[in-house]
């Protein structure tokens, strides 16, 4: 062995860790470090950019240019303009989850807890028709929807629609796009929570006299709260933000904070406006997706 290996360090100072230990250290690091170099380039700095374009003076246009004169009344005056169209967007966001809900839980409990040999069968059928682009997906329902479609003909024949009822380019039809489209991000993980769920704690619920409603309220809810909070931000949050569902399913009366976000950076090409439309939204969402945590308490269920 070297004599390198026993040269002592000097009194009261710390032994150095071998380069091994150094190594190992810095690895957690360097695994980081690819994700790290991915996000800044493709998130922070874009998001920066938006941030500086939103700042612009708002009476530039794309052939004089944009000066930075941080114009922060870019922000009050989108807000001013375009409310109707904020409110709108988690209205029909709200509406949709609450909908989704309602058919995604079950869903996702009867494939998890009940399915049997069928269970992957039926993981396959809701995941399938993510395989479809989603504008295809949202062209179907517009055939669905039509007012010379079997649906329309059906409520019709039930008289739940007059003999001119229609669903197509009403509020209804931006929601029912929105339910479906996004369904499988709520149900998924919803299923992965009720999976693991182990079914001799409702056998215990059921021996202590618990009704079905009090085992699904102290067990089975609790113990999938951690699906339930991932799915539905999973679903809310892209649902505030859709524009597809508002411009194919509906008119100008059901457009979203999406579709005029849209229309300013492609159609007016009013960047600053944009821009501002685009963090007002980011923020609004941020709040009530914080707001949403705080109360359904994930620093216990983390």
């Amino acid at each position: 062995m070297s004599a390198l290996a026993h040269v002592p360090t000097a009194p009261g100072q710390p032994a150095s860790p071998p380069p091994a230990a150094r190594r190992g250290r810095l690895l957690p690091y360097l695994l980081l470090l690819p994700g790290a170099a991915w996000l800044f380039l493709f998130f922070a700095v874009p998001l920066a950019q938006l941030a500086a374009a939103s700042l612009y003076d708002p009476t530039g246009s794309l052939s004089t240019g944009y000066a930075l004169t941080w114009s922060f009344g870019n922000y009050p005056a989108a807000l001013e303009t375009y409310w109707p169209q904020f409110g709108r967007s988690f209205l029909f966001a709200g509406i949709a989850l609450v909908l989704a809900l309602l058919m995604g839980y079950p869903l996702a409990y009867a494939i998890a807890q009940k399915a049997g040999r069928w269970k992957n069968l039926l993981l396959v059928c809701v995941i399938a028709p993510m395989f479809t682009s989603f504008l295809v997906r949202t062209l179907a329902w517009k055939t669905i929807l039509s007012d010379n479609g079997w649906l329309v003909g059906l409520l019709r024949d039930v008289h739940l629609l007059g003999p001119d009822g229609r669903l197509l380019a009403t509020p209804i039809a931006v929601v029912l796009g929105l339910t479906y489209n996004f369904l499988p991000f709520l149900v998924l993980p919803l299923y992965a929570s009720l999976e693991r769920l182990d079914y001799r704690l409702l056998e215990a619920a059921s021996d202590l006299y618990a009704s079905p409603l009090k085992t699904f309220r102290r067990v089975t809810l609790p113990l999938s709260m951690p699906g339930l909070i991932a799915g539905t931000l999973l679903f809310f949050i892209p649902a505030t933000g859709d524009y597809i569902n508002a411009e194919l399913l509906g008119t100008p009366n059901e457009y979203m904070i999406g579709n005029v976000i849209d229309s300013a950076f492609l159609v007016r090409l009013d960047y600053p406006q944009g821009a501002a439309l685009s963090f007002l939204l980011m923020s609004a969402i941020l709040a009530v997706v914080f707001v949403y945590l705080r109360r359904a308490g994930t620093e216990e269920v983390l």
